[in-house]
């Protein structure tokens, strides 16, 4: 009997094989196969007859003891294949273990994933009993529910309270989580209310965690997975629900390597699965909102925060009408007010979305710039180390103070970051203690944990931080917050800098506040008239989105357009703008499709590579990847020439 067994490599393709001595094999069962020298395992494929040759077949070696993947796992695999044009057998990667599965049983250790009965009580308010009740009438086949709420609405619980439903009628779920970060948090509120240990699933999952809850969802022992991105690639036995918590959140498109936005994956795995997905937010993405509108989605609101806390009040600080000291980077108003606060045993946090010291060093005499060798950007300053760092490629130098004119450089540094903000606070608060929180400070596990439980039982008096604190963070005493810089100089190329800027200073005000102590939000700028800052002051991001919805229409934008990015790279500028062009010249006219390039990217160099890059634009309506597939399957690779595709792009650097 002939069988087709896709192998979790580059291949677009599965391979024929025989199927002898064993059982009837289906597809989704998981073999092991003789692949060139070695014996790898695969996954049986269902069959196409591709070609009438004849060649000898190879024999399937056996079937593994693992549950089948489910038909509707199988056709996401082929789905997401097709739509961010990525090979078959690298899809299929995303759902093994390495290229590999487990056979071991790991019954003992599924043991503390298993859901108890929490010894705390969780009664939910009249605004969440709604919520909850609107997203459990709308039954368990697919449904996109938008679960809108301002920060601090409770909505977790709201979903926490259906997942049990589900889960005691023995079906599984999935939690997406924006941020590796935000797990620990996270995984107490979940033991709380589940009683148990969270089964959790992102890059920093140790191997022998991650073989224990794969081999527990295949066999429907471990029923809730809270993860990153990868964890919606898990072959699930028996999913019942998605829950992607912080929609909005940019976090869930990935651009290195396999390019997705797991957000939108995770709505079309519900779809096949035949389940509902939830959205939680505060502010919905574009896309989304856009789904809401055109009631392709439902929504539920929470518009009051849990037990009735009041939401931070907003307020400008002009800098035209301040007097900076000189090196200094905070308002005398601003010292004032958080004074105020500090006074009355209230904790406060700055805000500034820079890591390091200072984003760029230049020497005053001889204008050196430290610039990286391999990226085209600035080196960033970081004092506490002492070294200059590029935060694209990780190149690292001491700072050189040798000068071209008199061998002693005068180094200039230009603008601040959270290190250069605390360095500023230790000076104005000498007695308070004041620490920084960005991805430099919390990447060990173990330190992030015992800052951020400091944090939590108000033993820090002044937090410094990026937008790492802007999501999903709970500090009971946090009641004032300082946007050190609140001009929002976006990037030219950054098609969605407003949105972007809007939604996270939404999220960032939401930590403020959230046991009902009355808060602020100061809003230090030299623009005190900006549209985006009005449109955060008055409290309204609807107004900014429906705007943003109109303007994105006319310039033939996401969600109304959709847009594909190749993106080629090589050492030789002139040779990738050649290849580029041979690309787009096969590229098919199409009515109503746009190409777009080839251009240089705006960052020309990253890792020793210059950059160029074509853009598609194109309806929605239109499928052109079956086109684009043929095309780019055809093109000839270039020694040293990098051919990426990213569809619907975030990121245009």
């Amino acid at each position: 009997m002939k069988l087709a067994v896709l192998f979790p490599n580059i291949f677009d393709h599965p391979f024929t094989y025989e199927s002898k001595n064993l059982k009837p094999l289906n597809p989704g069962d998981f073999v092991k196969a003789p692949f060139g020298k070695n014996e790898i395992t695969g996954v049986v494929w269902p069959y196409e007859q591709k070609t009438e040759k004849k060649f000898k077949l190879k024999s399937i070696s056996k079937r593994l003891d693992i549950k089948s993947l489910n038909p509707s796992m199988i056709e996401f695999i082929k789905w997401f294949s097709k739509y961010n044009l990525v090979p078959l057998g690298m899809s299929l990667k995303m759902c093994l273990l390495n290229k590999d599965v487990v056979e071991k049983n790991y019954q003992k250790e599924f043991d503390k994933y298993k859901i108890r009965k929490s010894k705390k009580e969780f009664n939910l308010n009249i605004q969440q009993k709604k919520s909850f009740n609107f997203i459990r009438n709308l039954g368990n086949k697919y449904n996109v529910i938008v679960l809108e709420g301002v920060t601090g609405s409770g909505k977790t619980f709201v979903y926490f309270k259906r997942i049990k439903e589900l889960v005691n009628k023995g079906s599984q779920a999935l939690i997406l989580l924006p941020e590796i970060a935000l797990t620990n948090q996270f995984s107490r509120k979940y033991k709380d209310f589940f009683g148990s240990e969270a089964a959790i699933w992102h890059s920093n999952t140790t191997k022998k965690n991650k073989k224990i809850i794969w081999k527990g969802i295949v066999e429907n022992k471990i029923k809730i997975v809270i993860g990153a991105r990868s964890s919606l690639f898990l072959p699930f036995k028996n999913l019942g629900i998605i829950i992607v918590d912080e929609e909005h959140d940019t976090s869930y498109k990935q651009d290195e390597g396999i390019s997705y936005n797991a957000r939108d994956m995770a709505v079309t795995r519900a779809s096949l699965e035949n389940i509902p997905i939830v959205l939680t937010t505060s502010i919905p993405s574009i896309e989304t909102y856009n789904n809401i509108v055109t009631k392709k989605f439902s929504v539920t609101n929470l518009g009051k925060r849990y037990k009735e806390a009041s939401l931070p009040k907003f307020e400008i600080i002009n800098l035209n009408n301040e007097t900076l000291k000189k090196g200094s980077w905070i308002a005398n108003r601003t010292i004032n007010e958080v004074q105020d606060y500090l006074g009355r045993g209230h904790q406060v946090l700055f805000f500034l979305n820079r890591r390091g010291y200072a984003p760029f060093v230049i020497c005053r005499k001889c204008r050196k710039k430290f610039e990286c060798p391999n990226c085209a950007v600035n080196l960033n300053y970081h004092k506490k180390l002492n070294n200059l760092l590029c935060h694209y490629c990780g190149y690292k130098s001491s700072l050189s103070r040798t000068c071209k004119k008199d061998l002693i450089c005068d180094i200039l540094f230009c603008g601040p970051g959270v290190e250069r903000i605390y360095t500023e606070l230790k000076k104005i608060f000498p007695n308070k203690r004041i620490e920084v929180f960005s991805s430099d400070t919390l990447k060990k596990n173990y330190l992030a944990n015992n800052l951020l439980l400091e944090a939590e039982k108000n033993k820090i008096d002044i937090l410094v931080g990026t937008q790492l604190l802007s999501k999903g963070f709970h500090f009971p005493k946090l009641n004032c917050i300082v946007v050190v810089d609140a001009d929002f100089s976006s990037h030219g190329y950054d098609l969605r800098s407003a949105e972007k800027n809007v939604q996270l200073f939404h999220q960032l005000s939401g930590r403020a506040g959230r046991e009902g102590n009355p808060s602020t939000v100061y809003f230090q700028t030299y623009t005190p008239n900006d549209d985006i800052l009005l449109n955060i002051s008055k409290n309204n991001p609807h107004i900014f989105l429906q705007k943003e919805l109109l303007l994105r229409k006319e310039k033939k934008l996401p969600p109304f357009f959709r847009l594909i990015s190749l993106i080629i790279s090589g050492k030789n500028e002139f040779i990738i703008m050649k290849f580029a062009n041979s690309i787009k010249s096969k590229l098919p006219n199409i009515d109503k499709v746009d190409i777009l390039g080839p251009v240089l990217a705006p960052i020309t160099k990253l890792k020793k590579k210059y950059r160029c890059r074509i853009l598609i634009r194109y309806p929605k309506n239109l499928f052109i990847q079956k086109y684009l597939s043929k095309i780019l399957n055809k093109v000839k690779k270039t020694y040293g020439i990098k051919l990426e595709v990213d569809v619907d792009p975030i990121n245009f650097s």
